[in-house]
């Protein structure tokens, strides 16, 4: 363990930084101490042994992939490499059967490593893309002249664009990791499980264009201001709170299937 800390004490470092400084990756601030306390909740696995040589291949890849990731200077692949020499730690003393046991801990700690900027750029255009055509849609339907151009949403005396930062992938990776979150926790078969961390996309998707809506409707009629500063922030918050609630309702509906369809035995 001295050794893994000294390997890796420039990812760890880095990765609290990321974290704390950068508001797409801010999540893992919450990710990774709800991941360690479910691992200590879940404990160990008594029928589970060690597999010495299976944790040694992992490590010994994990550095290989470390190695290389400081020869290229690329960051997010110093972090994977952290978390599969972890992994490989605890098959080396534990064994594979724990690690199974510690698959909502594990994936939550996947889900906490901040992106390479390369894959954010890619993921945010189109989600800017797809806000503004819903939020012009939304528009529209309520008889506003909308003129759609990209990620710029021209409305009478007024252009509203749709920045990266507000393309919704910040909601949506939260969302996506509170899917994973609630069906590791309340569900019990392997389908809704899927079926709730799937079903987190549209949700944020669409919440994210119905803020845009909402926007573009409080710039028109109320005030221009309120597109930006503390109350554009404000109005971000209660729409990821109204898109939580949802998942949360629809956890509960799947808990409810579960109960009444799917008497099999639970998942670990």
């Amino acid at each position: 363990m001295i050794g893994f800390a000294l390997l890796y004490a420039g990812p760890m470092a880095n990765t609290a930084r990321v974290w704390w400084s950068d508001p797409e990756a801010g999540h893992g601030l919450l990710l990774a101490p709800v991941a360690l306390y479910l691992a200590w909740r879940r404990g160990l696995d008594r029928d589970s042994r060690p597999n010495p040589w299976l944790g040694v291949g992992v490590i010994a890849t994990s550095v290989l992939v470390r190695w290389v990731a400081a020869l290229a200077a690329e960051a997010f692949f110093a972090r994977a490499s952290m978390l599969g020499a972890l992994m490989g730690v605890i098959v080396f003393f534990y064994g594979i059967r724990q690690l199974y046991a510690w698959w909502l801990p594990a994936l939550l700690l996947a889900l906490s490593l901040p992106l390479p900027e390369i894959v954010l750029g890619s993921l945010a255009l189109p989600l800017q893309f797809e806000a503004s055509r819903l939020g012009a849609a939304l528009l529209s339907a309520r008889g506003i002249p909308v003129l759609l151009d990209g990620n710029v949403i021209r409305l009478p005396g007024h252009d509203l664009f749709v920045t990266e930062a507000c393309s919704g992938l910040r909601s949506l990776t939260a969302l996506l990791s509170l899917g994973v979150l609630l069906g590791g926790i309340l569900l019990r078969h392997p389908a809704t499980r899927v079926a709730i961390v799937l079903l987190a996309i549209p949700i944020g998707v669409v919440i994210n264009g119905v803020r845009v809506f909402v926007t573009g409707f409080l710039v028109l009629f109320v005030n221009p201001r309120l597109a930006e500063g503390f109350s554009h922030m404000t109005e971000g918050w209660l729409m990821f709170l109204i898109a939580l609630a949802m998942l949360g309702g629809i956890s509960w509906i799947a808990m409810a299937v579960e109960r009444r369809f799917m008497r099999g035995p639970a998942d670990a």
